[in-house]
């Protein structure tokens, strides 16, 4: 990942599995955006970071962006999918005040 390869290139002399380490335990949601046909960026993928499984950093999708074509102006139309995991992250977001309901993760 690009984290990763910052750190290498920091100069700094850690294992790769020790910077994966740090990644997964300082990170606890990555939003992806990307560049679609039409010109457009659009959040894709809200992920959680859970953990490490052997060298590998797993994650969950929590939320999808599922293009659905085209509008009349030829702009890409989709819709923001819930994928029916609630976040381990969420406990943490409802003790700092926020508003979380389940129902908002879909499929619940």
């Amino acid at each position: 990942s690009r984290l990763e390869t910052m750190v290498m290139m920091s100069g700094m002399e850690l294992p790769v599995k020790a910077i994966r380490e740090q990644i997964a335990s300082a990170i606890d949601i990555i939003v992806h955006q990307a560049r679609f046909r039409d010109g457009s960026r659009k959040i894709v993928n809200i992920s959680e970071v859970l953990g490490m499984e052997g060298d590998i950093i797993t994650m969950q999708d929590i939320f999808v962006y599922e293009s659905h074509g085209f509008d009349e102006m030829g702009r890409i139309k989709g819709t923001y999918t819930g994928m029916g995991i609630i976040p381990q992250i969420v406990d943490k977001i409802r003790d700092n005040g926020i508003i979380c309901k389940d129902e908002w993760f879909g499929k619940v």
